[in-house]
């Protein structure tokens, strides 16, 4: 059918192009705060593209949804304005025979979005998990760097070297800050290698002096020496604490049902249900004055996004903090929306106003006081 198709293949074109740039904005926002981290030591440098990949992947939903919501209301508003949906109206065509081609359209996109919410979504942060303890466990040699002060793995050293050997196993010009049952030591040497006794590294300092000053200032001591031996392979201290929900699976939250459990899965679900709201919701918006110009009409579109988005976020810290129920703000806020916007299509489907029902209204009264007279 000719309506269903040309509708199809422009919403197509519409919504490829807009991926496309929506993934170049948010990778390149995305790259430049997954440098910062690697500058930091967040982050391994040689894992960037990966980490950013996974970062990318999480937010998929997001960018699939903004870009099917940008194709529909910009393909429906420039239909307005070159007064297409006029010769599609008096076809026969009203603003509801519209819903059976998006739907036509937009169910893989649907289906492919609640599949990233509620299974790629909490893969990529476990991943990304993953490779972050993976790189803090590092031994503290491989964290020092040429040229950087690099703290350790248990937060209680500090190291500096101003050169290093082709193999990482000896360096020159050494300086190591730490503080230690409540002294504070600062030793510095001329040159230092790295050998394996056993299972344990150590650090051997040559030609160097050592000053330990006690917390309290009772003593300072300054010793030199020709040669002392620091142990580097201190790994990060095991910490037993619960993983954060946002790396649990779903099934793992519908089986928890803790608070703090909840508000990820509300997060999670509501990213399906908007998208499916949002194919509504642009269906309407879209239907606008032609002469406003068609900026006015995709700057409140936008609008819409940005509250139904910080709503979706607000519920779920609010249930995940216990002052809200979960049920309730997912009857509430997605259940709302779809029957708001699903009203204001039959309003502009049927072409009801206030002042049309009145008048109606007014000459059945008229129609039935006339026959009782009568």
């Amino acid at each position: 059918m000719l309506f269903h198709s040309s509708i199809r293949k422009e919403m197509a074109r519409s919504f490829g192009a807009t991926v496309v740039v929506l993934a170049t904005i948010v990778m390149t926002m995305l790259l430049i705060r997954t440098l910062s981290l690697a500058q930091r030591g967040s982050v391994n440098p040689t894992e960037v593209a990966i980490v950013l990949g996974y970062t990318v992947l999480g937010h998929a939903p997001t960018i699939l949804t903004l870009s099917l919501f940008i194709a529909i209301v910009g393909t429906l508003s420039r239909m307005y304005r070159d007064s297409e949906m006029v010769i599609w109206f008096c076809a026969g065509q009203g603003l509801g025979s519209f819903v059976v081609p998006l739907l036509r359209f937009v169910w893989p996109i649907l289906l492919m979005i609640a599949a990233l919410a509620l299974f790629g979504w909490p893969w990529a942060h476990q991943q990304s998990q993953k490779l972050r303890d993976r790189f803090e466990s590092r031994s503290d040699m491989e964290r020092v760097a040429p040229g950087q002060f690099q703290e350790s793995a248990g937060g209680n050293r500090v190291f500096f070297i101003d050169k290093d050997s082709v193999g990482g196993k000896s360096a020159g010009e050494v300086f190591i800050a730490a503080t230690e049952r409540g002294v504070q030591t600062i030793t510095s040497a001329r040159a230092g290698r790295v050998e394996t006794v056993g299972q344990d590294q150590f650090l051997l300092l040559s030609r160097g002096q050592r000053l330990e000053t006690a917390l309290d200032n009772s003593s300072i001591k300054i010793s030199e020496f020709d040669e002392y031996s620091v142990l580097i392979n201190e790994k990060v201290r095991e910490i037993d604490r619960a993983a954060p929900p946002r790396i649990l699976s779903t099934q793992a939250l519908l089986e928890g049902r803790t608070a703090p459990f909840m508000g990820e899965l509300s997060w999670r679900l509501g990213l399906a249900l908007a998208a499916v709201n949002f194919v509504l919701i642009g269906l309407v918006v879209s239907s606008a004055n032609p002469r406003i110009g068609r900026n006015v009409n995709l700057f409140f579109s936008l609008f819409t996004f940005i509250v139904y988005y910080n709503l979706i976020n607000l519920g779920s810290s609010r249930i995940t903090a216990g002052t809200y129920d979960f049920w309730r703000f997912m009857l509430v806020l997605h259940g709302g929306m779809f029957l708001a916007a699903f009203l204001m299509l039959l309003k502009l489907h049927w072409n009801w106003t206030f002042a049309a029902t009145l008048r109606l209204r007014r000459r059945r009264v008229i129609r039935a006081d006339g026959q009782a007279t009568a």
